[in-house]
């Protein structure tokens, strides 16, 4: 009697047909399933919503405010003029309804450094905590 003296290669299972046919059926019921939405559920309800009458739209907080500061002394905020008072109000009002309201201070090189601090002081007055100047950067060589 001969000995069998080579194995016999073990069969193997491919997987990767069924993997497909699983992926296409979630799928399919996915897309033919209907998804409850929360509207549907409210509407049985017998519930009266209370209304606000000072709600406000929310929008998104401006990047940074620019305050330019001219060689002659006017100031402008965000390209329209106003006066140091005028300044400081506008800027506590931003700032109590965006806390991390930030500015930007653009001085004119030829201004005296102190219409700057001016504007700087009347900042702080504001309570703006993120304070910002504009320079150009140029190479001295």
């Amino acid at each position: 009697m001969p000995l069998k003296t080579n194995t016999d290669e073990q069969p193997s299972i491919n997987l990767t047909p069924m993997i497909d046919v699983v992926f296409l059926l979630i799928i399919f019921f996915m897309v033919g399933s209907r998804f409850n939405n929360l509207s549907d559920q409210e509407k049985d309800l017998t519930l009266t919503v209370p209304k606000v009458s000072d709600a406000k739209a929310i929008t998104t907080a401006p990047s940074h405010r620019v305050i330019s500061v001219f060689a002659d002394g006017h100031v402008e905020l965000d390209q329209q003029p106003v006066t140091l008072d005028q300044l400081q109000s506008e800027l506590s009002a931003a700032r109590k309804q965006y806390p991390k309201l930030g500015v930007v201070i653009r001085g004119d090189a030829n201004s005296p450094y102190q219409n700057i601090a001016t504007v700087m002081a009347t900042c702080r007055k504001a309570e703006i905590v993120d304070l910002n100047i504009r320079v150009n950067e140029t190479v001295i060589r």
